[in-house]
């Protein structure tokens, strides 16, 4: 049972998968930061529900969300490596792109809106959201190897990267209005489900080559844990709308953190009532060399390459490995804590909006290379147009990140209260044959009967409400209060 379910949990990672999206964002390529509507700006910059008090209430029906992203592997690339041998200026070029983005990567993620979990009013917000991401790199000096040997490479970095981790967001974010600019905050639980990988800061392995002899070493920290909890924190900062123009930042998970070796609601449930790190009848139960495997525990791997020559080529142990658990307990026995930071992402966003279209940039940038983060600035615009405003058109282009190149397309179908909303994406590539991976989103919300816009609005905010009036006579004429004043010199003297 143990080998089918990491069978399930690799295999879902690879197959499925920033932290929340919907399908507007994903057309717009996440040109986000200062155009945010109600829920949807949980994830983005919560003081946007400062600007929401005057339209009606938004409840998410349901929402998918897929996303797949690589850095070399489309159909152009493949078409140009196919044949029966790769010539060495191919293998240049293909070690050249690697080098430059750290290996060859994977990224996969899914987002799923729990249904009806999903709502806000006011300037008020109460969303869940179920991440299930996946981060994988094959070092660039381990595909040298395959390709060309050790012959032109004296050190080689063998360093895999691998994580899988399952996630769900529970939200409450509010937003603080005054008269020029909003705050917003989002506290947000962490429940972790899942986390399988290889750890980042313990993990290393290379090989070398000399004129004498090949030799290498390496060390991989294999962790897993079920049932993590955690806290984090977004702020928000949004300027008030002056002739169309808006301009907003937000630190998304601020402070993040997931710890998976505590006791938890989650971990009672998926390893049994018994033991809280399960027995022989469960589900989830995992063992390595016989002895159950649980969150107090990792999987040390280390392997040895001896001095390859031509005089020891004779002998039994070139190669050693071993594999071992090791306790994450310190000196007292008591456990250590096994903490994954959640990845923190800094926009800052500008946008103009007119009665017929919405055009909006954004620049992000993440503080490590981790999951839906890129320790690097990424830059996107996108437009939205209102010619037809029961039926949206959007377009986004990104460039930057961990994407490279990014297209966008989407539509939505309001009418009444009813918004249905579909995005595409071009992952690092701008069309079919280019693109590196993609993005499909869908959404159906439901909103007041009079639609999402209950106040007609101006370049300048909400219109300001109408002045009362007394009543006229419907016959067109004014009102005797209004009649002017007559003066006493105009009046007939009576004595006269």
């Amino acid at each position: 049972m143990t080998n089918k379910f990491l069978i399930f949990v690799v295999g879902f990672g690879l197959v499925l998968g920033q932290a929340k999206r919907d399908p507007r964002a994903v057309a717009l390529v996440g040109s986000y930061t200062t155009i945010a509507d109600g829920i949807f700006s949980v994830g983005y910059n919560p003081a946007l529900l400062a600007y929401q008090k005057d339209k009606p209430f938004q409840l998410q029906v349901f929402g998918t969300d897929f996303g797949f992203a690589g850095n070399y592997i489309s159909l152009e690339n493949l078409n140009a490596l196919s044949g029966d041998t790769i010539q060495q200026n191919q293998k240049d070029q293909l070690f050249r792109y690697l080098d430059n983005a750290g290996g060859l990567t994977f990224f996969t993620d899914v987002h799923l809106p729990l249904p009806l979990m999903n709502y806000s009013s006011g300037n008020m917000a109460i969303t869940t959201n179920m991440m299930i991401m996946g981060d994988f790199k094959i070092p660039t000096g381990l595909l040298r190897f395959i390709l060309e040997g050790n012959a032109n490479n004296p050190s080689i970095d063998m360093t895999m990267k691998y994580e899988v981790m399952g996630v769900n967001e529970f939200g409450f974010s509010f937003a603080v209005p005054f008269d020029a600019f909003s705050f917003g905050v989002t506290a947000k639980y962490l429940q972790g489900l899942f986390y399988l990988g290889v750890d980042p800061d313990s993990s290393k392995a290379s090989l070398e080559t000399s004129v004498l002899a090949m030799y290498g070493s390496g060390s991989y920290l294999l962790r897993q844990g079920i049932g993590g909890s955690g806290l984090g924190l977004d702020l928000g900062f949004i300027t008030s709308e002056v002739n169309g123009w808006r301009v907003g930042l937000s630190v998304i998970n601020a402070v993040g953190s997931i710890t998976w070796n505590k006791p938890s609601i989650m971990k009672d449930i998926l390893a049994g009532s018994d033991n809280i790190y399960g027995n022989e009848d469960d589900l989830f139960h995992f063992t390595w060399g016989g002895e159950i495997l649980n969150d107090s525990m990792a999987i040390k791997y280390t392997y040895n390459i001896d001095s390859i020559s031509a005089t020891s080529l004779s002998s039994d142990s070139l190669f050693t490995s071993e594999s071992k658990l090791v306790k994450n307990i310190d000196a007292d026995g008591k456990l250590k804590d096994f903490i994954i930071n959640y990845p923190a992402t800094f926009r800052i966003g500008v946008s103009k909006r007119t009665d017929d279209y919405i055009i909006s940039s954004d620049l992000v940038a993440g503080f490590e290379d981790r999951f839906f983060a890129h320790q690097g600035w990424r830059w996107s615009v996108g437009l939205e147009l209102h010619r037809f405003p029961a039926v949206p058109l959007r377009i986004g282009f990104a460039w930057g990140g961990s994407d490279l190149l990014e297209l966008g397309l989407g539509f939505g179908i309001h009418k009444g209260p009813i918004m249905f909303d579909m995005g595409f994406a071009f992952r690092n590539g701008l069309w079919i044959h280019t693109m590196k991976g993609f993005n499909l989103s869908t959404g159906l919300t439901i909103t007041g009967f009079g639609g999402r816009s209950s106040v007609k609005e101006t370049l300048s905010g909400p219109a300001p409400p109408v002045e009362e009036q007394e009543d006229k006579p419907l016959d067109g004429s004014e009102d005797a209060s209004e009649e002017p004043s007559v003066s006493e010199e105009s009046l007939p003297n009576e004595q006269e």
